[in-house]
């Protein structure tokens, strides 16, 4: 099992950090409104940066990392994250 952390971003600009096993599947749930709490209320929302870890434990970690980056720092992972990868 490959966990993945993921970076999506809302309709009004904001980006949401996540972790999950199947990032697809996450992704759906995020846009059908049955995601996070957040994200419900920022809709719609788009993938734009995903990142294999080697275990749920890293995926928490490497997530909590991204989330103390500030917006700059996020945007500048972001633009150098080839799409090609999603």
């Amino acid at each position: 099992m490959t966990y993945s952390v993921y970076i999506l971003r809302c309709g009004d600009g904001s980006l949401y950090t996540g972790c999950a096993l199947d990032v697809e599947k996450r992704l759906a749930a995020h846009q059908s409104g049955h995601g996070a709490k957040y994200t419900r209320s920022h809709l719609p929302v788009t993938l734009v940066y995903r990142e294999e870890c080697g275990s749920k434990g890293d995926a928490l970690r490497r997530e909590a990392a991204i989330k103390r980056l500030t917006r700059r720092q996020k945007e500048l992972l972001i633009c150098n994250y080839s799409l090609d990868a999603l």
